[in-house]
């Protein structure tokens, strides 16, 4: 065993590295966060990942892991002694799987509305914010030219993502509902499944912590009207041993099958209304798209870049109006990791999940498939 630590490649404003660094420091795995702007990160890391995308791990044994979901996995594997994030019920690893989906791109809405269409509250914040994953030593001039290229992309990915000018009270109005129900639920509860955090809590935690509970136009909304949330979030990020972890049972108890509450219910019809229509169409979309690319080697993305990660845009219903928003393969990833739970149940093990998804109008996303199924390979996502 070795007393190396892991090496976190990350950016304190990022919502897909604040999952992973929430895991390491709750469950005291020895670890170092190291800039994504510094060399090492660019010269050795970049080339064998294929892009520059974060987070990515080194492990003690100088194995590189990229993605937080993977890393996570890993973990929970490779540290046995740290506790499973895992539920051990179908109903609850369903539940858990739904949110480890929504987490990361259901909620990226408003979390990129928030960070980049106030300027006036946010500006300042960002470009300090932002010196994460700039190279070193850089003049004030370069710093300035670096910042804008990279929030110049951030904002035209806020679009990818399906915010428009005209559809920003609406990303607003559906986000303040959100805020409702997790609040209701986390008011009696100090973690989404119960009394220790799990794959849900850390899907959740990366916009609510990076953005929406960091930036300060969302901060100052969170504080004010999810008071709770807004602890749940420094309970996720406090480090192991701290008297925040005072809030989890003394058992870490989940919630049972049959007890599930209403707040979470309530808050799985949100996700139903809010983000089924969208990952609906863009698996329709894909099939679409597949049938008219037959000749997609395995092992590829189809794509002429391989580090793209869009195939197009699909249009859904959304708040009583028409949205787009791009068509990203690593979507279609987490959708596989529910749908690949689900199917591999027995009928006794489905009955008690369809009863609870069908309770909240999600019933459908249980069998939600590409004709296609993504891989990950060589860090990238792919068509098997």
């Amino acid at each position: 065993m070795t007393d190396k630590p892991y090496i976190l490649y990350g950016m304190m404003a990022s919502l897909y590295t604040a999952k992973v660094r929430a895991y390491m420091r709750f469950h005291g795995v020895n670890f170092v966060e190291r800039a994504a702007g510094l060399p090492e990160f660019t010269q050795n890391i970049v080339p064998k990942v294929q892009r520059w995308i974060i987070p990515t791990v080194v492990t003690p044994e100088d194995h590189i892991i990229q993605d937080g979901t993977v890393i996570l996995d890993y973990l929970n594997q490779e540290e046995p002694n740290k506790g499973s994030i895992h539920p051990d019920t179908p109903v609850l690893q369903s539940i858990a799987h739904l949110f480890e989906l929504f987490g990361g791109e259901g909620l990226l809405r408003p979390a990129m509305h928030y960070r980049w269409n106030f300027d006036e509250a946010n500006l300042d914040f960002l470009k300090l914010a932002f010196r994460d994953v700039l190279p070193p030593n850089l003049s004030t001039e370069e710093q300035e030219g670096f910042f804008l290229h990279a929030s110049g992309r951030m904002r035209k990915a806020t679009i990818q993502f399906g915010v428009k000018d005209e559809n920003q009270k609406d990303v607003e109005d559906s986000y303040d509902e959100f805020l409702t129900y997790i609040e209701a639920h986390l008011t009696n509860h100090p973690f989404l499944l119960g009394g220790r955090p799990t794959i849900a809590d850390y899907g959740l935690f990366g916009p609510l912590f990076a953005h929406l509970g960091r930036d300060p136009k969302p901060l100052s909304i969170m504080q004010k009207k999810a008071p709770h949330l807004f602890q749940w979030v420094e309970r996720m990020n406090a480090p192991a041993g701290n008297e925040n972890h005072l809030y989890i049972s003394s058992k870490g108890d989940l919630f049972s099958d049959d007890a599930i509450p209403d707040t979470l219910i309530k808050l799985m019809a949100y996700v139903a209304e809010e983000y089924l229509p969208e990952i609906t169409s863009h698996v329709g979309f894909a099939n679409d798209w597949l049938e008219k690319n037959t000749h997609i080697e395995s092992g590829t993305s189809g794509l002429d870049n391989p580090s793209k990660r869009s195939i197009g845009y699909a249009s859904f219903d959304w708040r009583g109006k028409t949205n787009s928003s791009a068509v990203m393969l690593y979507r279609f990833y987490l959708l596989q990791r529910l749908t690949d739970y689900f199917g591999d149940l027995s009928a006794e093990g489905q009955r008690p999940v369809c009863d609870i998804f069908s309770k909240s109008n999600l019933t459908s996303i249980l069998t939600l498939k590409t004709q296609r199924r993504i891989i990950r390979k060589e860090c990238l996502e792919v068509w098997k």
